[in-house]
């Protein structure tokens, strides 16, 4: 008897067990949605609901990344799968891990790099903080060197490798999302820049404008310099002088002070114009 509730025991906890190791699995590669499609799309790329029309996906674009969805899949590689057969459809994982077609144009992708929207349609990046959602977290290295599927010519950027890494798909907002983001360049200086201008600011125009105040600046310390400097030559030469000296140095501190202002509006127009 007791060998019996033993063996009962240890059936129960196996079957246990096996419905816990099948709910974590349905969880990890989650319920797949199917949808009519509007255009080429193909597995593995980032899709949205196309807008005006319900119930149908197509490609995503960085324009649009504030609706994204989720990855096309193969209606194979998730459990549960909700479509309607009368149909063709695309199947759509919003959750789980997932292959995903990825682009180098923001650089090398390691293991643990977000993945957001490249420039292109369908094709994610490694994020920067100027994206502002998320795919979900890469969980292999794709590089220039990878076995891409394809390269891509982009315009200001270059030949881009094209590929398919495995990614924990969780459409989320990107926690390193800055509206102030400009690549290259200190967030506190684009906040500054900002302040003034209105208009797009680069990493070009900022540090233009950095450079000509550095000058303007330069410029005016080396006119004080000099005229301190022939101020107390001259009080040395002529200590009853002092009062014309004294002068001569006001003037001088308003040169100073007039090459920076200049330098100021300079660096003004620059940004504003």
């Amino acid at each position: 008897m007791k060998h019996k509730r033993l063996l009962h025991g240890l059936v129960l906890g196996l079957a246990l067990l096996m419905v816990i190791g099948l709910g974590a699995q349905v969880r990890a590669q989650s319920i797949t949605q199917g949808y009519k499609s509007a255009g080429d799309v193909q597995n593995g790329m980032i899709v949205h609901f196309k807008i005006g029309s319900a119930g149908t996906v197509e490609a995503l674009n960085q324009k649009n990344e504030l609706t994204m969805l989720g990855v096309v899949v193969s209606n194979t590689e998730s459990p549960v799968s909700l479509s309607d057969t009368s149909q063709a459809q695309v199947y759509v994982a919003t959750f789980g891990e997932y292959t995903v077609l990825v682009s180098t144009q923001n650089g090398p992708i390691k293991a643990g790099d977000r993945i957001s929207m490249s420039s292109i349609d369908g094709i994610g990046m490694k994020t920067d903080n100027e994206r502002q959602v998320i795919l979900g977290k890469a969980l292999q290295d794709f590089a220039d060197s990878s076995n891409a599927d394809g390269h891509v010519d982009l315009k200001g950027v270059g030949k881009v490798a094209i590929g398919r890494i495995l990614v924990d798909v969780g459409v989320a907002r990107n926690p390193g999302y800055s509206a102030d983001a400009v690549p290259n360049v200190p967030t506190f200086l684009v906040k500054a820049a900002r302040a003034v201008s209105s208009k797009p600011i680069t990493a070009l125009r900022l540090y233009s404008g950095l450079a000509i105040l550095f000058v303007a600046i330069l410029v005016a310390g080396m006119v004080l310099f000099a005229g301190a400097r022939s101020g107390m030559s001259a009080v040395g030469r002529n200590p009853l002088a002092k009062k014309s000296i004294f002068k001569s140095m006001i003037t001088v501190v308003l040169m100073a002070l007039i090459i920076v202002s200049l330098g100021l509006v300079a660096v003004y127009l620059l940004l504003k114009i």
